[in-house]
């Protein structure tokens, strides 16, 4: 089978990772296509994705957004035309729905928040799968047009591309850090995701709280960068993101996939999201498995107790089924 993936940001490099990787390995013929955006291409090379750069993020504004999504759309269709796909997707990439629905190719389309509105009016309307954690009520997908193509699977994405791995202690040493001392892992705001359009005061609070330990601070744009260099750890070069938060004390994040990754691999995370929560998160900080932060005093400054919690690791060929399941249809 002759497959399409797409990359948009970083995070989907580790989501479907172990999904190309299977593909692969079972045989099948593999292309992926990634947008230069933040570490995405960078985290691609690393993990032998073989990713052909097409496109690049346009900034924060509606109106270059718009003309990113549409020109990048084009520029897929170019590339892929006569290439005979038998399915295209990618997590949450509006670019590659559209494409394959120019180019008559069956697509699945993979998220887990909701709540991101334009991009699921498109993707699920134009998908012929919807692949989504369980916890997402069907009926708040199905208002995007994902009636009858939702492909539910049980627990947290991070529990199935972090199945297998295990932490590398020598991204410490790359950063300089002392792992007898408390270390901090803070994610930035989303600054450029539209469901996220403000700026979050507690977030320069946890910055001040954090300032007297080791805290490595994960920027989403370069001016971000430049800003927190000159007081923090930020890495200048894509790392081993979730080997760092698994040696890590506490994780900060006003985003969603680095919180879960934390709950994934045991370590004590706190959400600083201000947009509207989605099922997973509710569902993470109902069961006490992830903190909503309200004042940053919150936050301990010390060793955590190594965690005696039993990782849960599922099997990723789960996610290899759904998110063929479009191509398996017409056969």
């Amino acid at each position: 089978m002759r497959v399409w993936v797409d990359l948009t940001n970083s995070p989907h490099v580790l989501v479907l990772r172990p999904v190309v990787e299977r593909l692969r390995a079972a045989g099948h013929d593999v292309r992926v296509t990634a947008r230069d955006f933040a570490q995405t291409v960078e985290l691609a090379q690393r993990h032998g994705l073989n990713a052909e750069v097409i496109g690049r993020h346009r900034g924060e504004k509606l109106g270059a957004k718009a003309i990113g999504f549409a020109s990048r759309s084009v520029a897929l269709v170019r590339w892929a035309r006569g290439k005979h796909f038998e399915i295209a997707f990618g997590h949450g990439s509006n670019d590659v729905t559209v494409a394959a629905r120019v180019l008559g190719i069956p697509s699945s389309t993979m998220f887990d928040y909701e709540w991101a509105t334009v991009q699921h009016a498109v993707n699920c309307r134009l998908a012929q799968a919807v692949v989504v954690p369980d916890a997402i009520p069907v009926e708040r997908l199905e208002r995007y047009g994902a009636h009858g193509k939702i492909r539910a699977f049980p627990g947290l994405k991070e529990e199935y591309y972090l199945a297998e791995f295990e932490p590398d202690p020598a991204v410490l040493a790359m950063l300089g850090l002392d792992a007898s001392q408390p270390i901090a892992v803070v994610r930035t705001p989303p600054a450029v995701s539209l469901y996220h359009r403000f700026e979050n005061p507690l977030f320069a609070d946890v910055l001040d709280r954090l300032r007297d330990v080791q805290a490595v601070v994960l920027p989403r744009t370069q001016r971000q960068r430049e800003e927190l260099a000159r007081d923090f750890v930020v890495p200048e070069h894509a790392i081993d993101a979730p080997s760092l938060i698994a040696f890590s004390d506490l994780v900060v994040s006003a985003g969603g996939t680095m919180n879960r990754e934390a709950v994934a691999l045991g370590t004590p995370v706190w959400t600083t999201f201000e947009g509207r929560l989605g099922a997973v998160d509710a569902q993470l900080i109902a069961s006490g498995r992830m903190n909503r932060l309200v004042d940053a005093s919150q936050l301990p400054l010390h060793k955590r107790a190594s965690s005696a919690a039993e990782r849960v690791r599922r099997d990723p060929q789960l996610l290899v089924q759904l998110l063929l399941s479009p191509a398996n249809m017409r056969d």
